[in-house]
């Protein structure tokens, strides 16, 4: 299970934005973010570990949990508060079994029927874009806000918006039944993070 407002900023991270990766990220967690995707794609497991470790507790010291992208390994060695998982990674229900009942599992979605497959397979949030399309990730295909919101409407967990989401273009997911947004360059590899985060929540706090 995971709470809808933990949902509301959901950092995604890419140290190749930042110049100070845990710096910019303490300051984006100190001005809000409620949630922290550390995704890494390039990383050794044992290197992923180590960041892992290094990223749970200056989170830890916000209340602020930690989702890990699909490595479940590392996941596991640093006792993660989750993880979240793509359609081509490990089903959520196995993912389950080696994790146990109380950690946060997400899954990316892009269809109704992937969302309520997901839901019925132990999926705690979905995870659904790319909204308006991502600079971050390249082979992401658009969906329109009119499809984002029929899956926010199938499936009785948070559903997160994703991809290109930022401060000028959150508003338009009013009404979507979006729990919140997950976002990368929004924060990470701004001039001013704390401002990025305020930007973002002053519409986050009106809308979800």
């Amino acid at each position: 299970m995971i709470k809808r407002e933990l949902c509301k900023l959901y950092a995604v991270t890419d140290r190749n934005l930042c110049r100070d990766f845990l710096g910019e990220l303490e300051e984006a967690v100190k001005a809000g973010v409620t949630l922290v995707q550390l995704r890494e794609k390039n990383l050794a497991d044992d290197e992923f570990v180590v960041l892992a470790k290094n990223v749970k507790e200056l989170l830890a010291k916000y209340n602020v949990p930690l989702i890990i992208n699909v490595n479940i390994n590392v996941a596991l060695a640093v006792n993660a508060d989750g993880v979240h998982l793509g359609q081509s990674d490990m089903k959520p229900e196995e993912a389950r079994k080696l994790l146990g009942s109380d950690k946060i599992i997400g899954v990316s979605a892009r269809t109704v029927e992937q969302a309520q497959t997901a839901y019925n397979n132990g999926a705690d949030y979905i995870g659904s874009g790319a909204v308006f399309g991502t600079s971050t990730k390249k082979d992401a295909k658009k969906l329109s806000v009119e499809e984002f919101s029929e899956i926010c409407g199938s499936v009785p967990i948070p559903v997160v918006a994703i991809g290109g989401v930022n401060a000028e273009n959150i508003g338009q997911l009013e009404g979507t039944g979006a729990s919140g947004v997950a976002v990368v360059s929004a924060i990470f590899g701004q001039p001013d993070i704390k401002e990025a985060v305020n930007s973002l929540l002053k519409v986050a706090d009106e809308i979800f």
